[in-house]
């Protein structure tokens, strides 16, 4: 009954000012982003699977779905079990509609995913103090679905930035993305979280801070004359965070009383009852799918942070999620398995190329242009990032490249705001110096390299020498040397690990001129 009560002492205070709200500021672009991640968790494998078994269910004609009046929503609302307040405005009912009525389909994919991803996440937010019902955060924040990218960049069941996630402790490279792991990114979730709430002490303004950030939640703070109430901020925030509240509130609704709007659940073909095995050595996907006769997807989608299918237990023992009945099998097999095609699967240059290539695919970065550069002799990463002006670390995930190297011909997918398109993509057909040029870093015409200090150059027949001392690295080296990449020192050099150098190791630069 308190909780009703400061409802509804919420709604009345609220309802008169968002009535303008709704007027001037229809939630349209709210609802293209839900029907953007809806889409996304349709063309997930897993779905789609439990699409084709299920025949046409989500083409079926739309049943009765009924909508009510306010105070139907409201006195349902007041019925939930939750410390976090529920405010109900005509934002809300609007988004309510959304997965009730216009969403109705896809809506119920979310519904049958529930019963696989919800009891992990209340387990683990249970385990840190927080609110079960922070749990439909993920609803809105991907739909249910670990493979979900943002348009800018934001990945994962819980859409962490690449700073976001490895502040809180996810690895992320070109073979392992623990933003996917259900698990380990829930955790990662609920510490930042936990942390959100020291700062702000009430959970709506917690929900808004995870979306934009704490910086922005702080700003309108200030802005609104130090209050510290959503609703009084709530001008004051991006246009997104404006519309993140309303969402959550209507997921959990929705996700609550979907019965009551005649929507029942599509089972989704994941199996309930799985279990985790930590591995101490490479192992890949592949030669757990072809010796124990489970499809490959479905090991990708139960272990969807492995980008390549590679698991990378050498270096670090890591989790594989299994189908419970089938851990037994591997336990007992598994020896067999890691010998299995080893030589295809596990060949050294695996975390690179194979067999990464034949599953990996470019992502799709949504609200960014698409370009592809082709890597000229002399070009590193370091430059390419610098030209394009975008982090090098997100080259390499875009693209697979594991640590730097990169060889003269080869194909480099970048992403870039749309408004600066046309200034990029001439980048490709540019000269070395023109491109430095253009970047802020111009390089004379008939530059010279200038010897490292901590090593010489020598000069001897057709090639320039570098003399490796104590400290170098193949990648410092590169820098030293216009118009010199790795690639170029490892090739020239018959080298296949940039690692293994030695101190005094003549290493040849490049042809002489």
């Amino acid at each position: 009954m308190n909780i009703q009560r400061r409802i509804l002492l919420i709604t009345a205070s609220v309802l008169t000012s968002f009535s303008v709200i709704q007027a001037q500021e229809l939630p349209e672009e709210d609802m293209r982003r839900i029907s953007r991640d809806l889409d996304s968790l349709v063309n997930t494998w897993y779905v789609r699977l439990t699409l084709q078994q299920h025949g046409d269910s989500m083409t079926d004609t739309q049943q009765h779905i009924p909508e009510f009046p306010d105070s139907v929503y409201l006195d349902r609302l007041g019925r939930i079990n939750s410390i976090i307040t529920l405010p109900y405005n005509n934002i809300i009912r609007n988004h309510i509609h959304v997965y009730t009525s216009r969403q109705y389909d896809k809506f119920r994919i979310i519904l049958g995913l529930q019963d696989f991803y919800f009891p992990m996440i209340e387990d683990i937010f249970g385990s840190y103090g927080l609110p079960s019902e922070l749990k439909y955060m993920a609803v809105i924040e991907s739909a249910l679905n670990p493979n979900a990218v943002s348009r800018v960049g934001a990945t994962g069941l819980w859409q962490f930035m690449y700073s976001t996630g490895r502040m809180y402790g996810l690895t992320i490279n070109s073979v392992l993305d623990e933003r996917r792991d259900p698990v380990k990114s829930t955790h990662a979730a609920a510490r930042y979280l936990t942390d959100l709430y020291k700062i702000y002490n009430d959970w709506i303004l917690v929900i808004a801070a995870y979306n934009c950030g704490p910086g922005n939640v702080n700003k309108a703070i200030a802005r609104s004359g130090n209050k510290k109430d959503y609703w009084d901020i709530y001008y004051r925030l991006p246009r997104e965070t404006r519309g993140y509240i309303p969402q959550y509130v209507a997921a959990l609704y929705a996700m609550t009383y979907n019965r009551e709007h005649n929507i029942s659940p599509i089972p989704v073909s994941l199996p309930l009852s799985i279990d985790t095995i930590m591995v101490t050595r490479d192992i890949h996907l592949s030669q757990i799918a072809e010796v124990m006769d489970i499809p490959y997807n479905k090991l990708r989608a139960l272990n969807p942070q492995y980008r390549t299918g590679l698991i990378p237990g050498r270096t670090k023992p890591q989790p594989i999620t299994l189908p419970m009945t089938h851990v037994g099998d591997f336990i007992y097999l598994h020896d067999t398995i890691e010998s299995h095609k080893a030589n295809v699967y596990l060949a050294k240059t695996s975390q690179t190329t194979n067999p990464a290539s034949s599953s990996f695919s470019t992502p799709d970065v949504k609200g960014k242009t698409k370009l592809v550069y082709t890597v000229k002799s002399g070009d590193n990463l370091g430059y390419i990032a610098q030209w394009y002006n975008i982090p090098l670390s997100d080259i390499r995930y875009w693209n697979n490249i594991y640590r730097n190297t990169i060889h003269a011909g080869q194909k480099i997918t970048v992403y870039v705001d749309p408004s600066r398109a046309d200034h990029y993509s001439r980048i490709n057909s540019m000269s070395f110096q023109e491109k430095q040029t253009l970047s802020g870093k111009p390089v004379p015409v008939n530059s010279v390299a200038k010897p490292s200090t901590s090593g010489q150059v020598q000069a001897d027949g057709e090639y320039e020498y570098h003399i490796v001392r104590r400290g170098d690295t193949v990648w410092d080296i590169a820098k030293l040397y216009n118009g010199v990449s790795v690639s170029d020192i490892l090739a020239l050099n018959n080298l296949s690990d940039a690692g293994k150098i030695q101190v005094g190791q003549r290493l040849r630069i490049r042809r002489k001129s």
